[in-house]
């Protein structure tokens, strides 16, 4: 298995979601989700992604943002259509700004990417800004710098995995979904590859927490892991099998995003 070809594809996969749901008014980074989106659908993942990208790009012209920005708008800025929530603390405990967005800054405190207030508004628990990370991450991690790869699974497996799935299904039955019904098809996808690929199980809640009482049923599996997380995080990192989050390593790239 060629790693360093499947992480730099992986960063590619994550930069392009970054760009599909980062909001800004750059029109190069339109161009550059719209050079992402060639590149990968030369090889999809599988049928059904194949048939994604083909349905975006007849949407989506090399000339004009006006499409996505008009479905962008309607399904996370319209105060005319229900507005899909982005935030992982938003899944996690149904408030802004939880504990969920502490964790990723806990993470965050251990590299140099900081997110930039002046241009991108948004909690470091966007799913946006972490799809921006892990991109930049795994782009290093290509590079052959394996001291990321705990940093990558944690975030994946702490952050991201807990809460893409609610998410998708949200955005994928939003009644403004167009564009976005295939961009959850890529990202369903590749999600389930990187739980295999990075070794994550499916989080296994049954029932959505409310803000005054958390309700959910677990496996006997699912107990045991968070036992083994619990007692790896008390002893420190190891490596990305180990599952142990919290993450001391530096990240020496500009701030922002």
């Amino acid at each position: 298995m060629n790693t360093q070809k499947i992480n730099k594809a992986r960063a590619l996969y994550y930069a392009m979601f970054s760009r599909f749901f980062v909001f800004t008014t750059d029109n190069n980074r339109y161009l550059e989700l719209i050079t992402l989106i060639d590149t990968l659908k030369q090889n999809p993942l599988d049928e059904s992604t194949k048939e994604a990208f083909e349905n975006i790009r007849a949407v989506l012209k090399s000339d004009s943002n006006i499409a996505f920005m008009n479905e962008f708008d309607e399904i996370f800025h319209s105060p005319h259509t229900k507005t899909v929530r982005t935030t992982a603390s938003y899944f996690d405990e149904n408030i802004e700004s939880g504990k969920k967005r502490v964790e990723m800054q806990n993470f965050l405190g251990k590299t140099k990417i900081r997110r930039d207030e002046s241009k991108y508004t948004d909690y470091e628990d966007h799913i946006g800004f972490i799809f921006t990370v892990l991109a930049e991450l795994c782009e290093l991690q290509a590079q052959g710098q394996n001291e990321y790869d705990n940093l990558i699974h944690c975030i994946f497996a702490e952050i991201l995995n807990e809460f893409v799935d609610e998410f998708s299904e949200e955005l994928f039955e939003h009644e403004s979904a167009d564009i976005f019904k295939n961009v959850i098809v890529l990202l369903k996808a590749f999600i389930e590859f990187e739980r295999i690929y990075l070794e994550v199980s499916k989080p296994n809640i049954v029932s959505k927490p409310s803000q005054t009482k958390v309700v959910e049923e677990i496996s006997d599996e699912e107990k045991a892991r968070r036992a083994r997380n619990k007692a790896m995080k008390a002893n420190g990192p190891k490596n990305k099998n180990d599952e142990s989050c919290p993450v001391f390593v530096t990240y020496d790239v500009e701030d922002g995003i």
